[in-house]
């Protein structure tokens, strides 16, 4: 993390309610905060508010079939953008595993081994098709 993320959250322990655990985001009462709370009163307000939904069909209070705006994105998105950002970073792919938590990097690269780049693979099979098609 950048060292300002690292020192805000430094600050934010300080303040935050405590609990048994010691967790930097806590819920009110310093327990672990519920995956729906999280998702609908942190990221939701901030997609909103930023423009970032979609239309999808639903049914308004009187049951009647309309368009109802959700976010386009959930939490678990962000992991696969931090994946991404990482590989495109060139960092190492097992450290993107201890990052992720994976239990194998096994794991790691069947969910996101088509966003690492493969040099010597791409120059392989240029020259193959090259062969093929020319003889040399």
């Amino acid at each position: 993390m950048p060292p300002i993320v690292v020192n805000s959250l430094r600050e934010w322990r300080l303040l935050c309610p405590k609990g048994e655990l010691g967790l930097i985001l806590p819920s009110g009462a310093g327990n672990v905060e519920s995956h729906s709370n999280v998702a609908q009163r942190g990221l939701e307000p901030v997609l909103r508010a930023a423009g970032v939904m979609v239309l999808e069909d639903g049914l308004d209070d009187g049951g009647k079939l309309t368009k109802i705006a959700k976010p386009k994105y959930g939490l678990h998105s962000l992991r696969h953008a931090a994946a991404s950002l990482w590989i495109q970073n060139g960092t190492n792919a097992k450290r993107i595993q201890t990052l992720m938590g994976h239990s194998s990097i096994t794991l790691t690269y069947d969910r996101y081994g088509h966003w690492f780049a493969d040099d010597v693979a791409d120059q392989k099979a240029a020259e193959d098709i090259q062969f093929r098609l020319l003889g040399k």
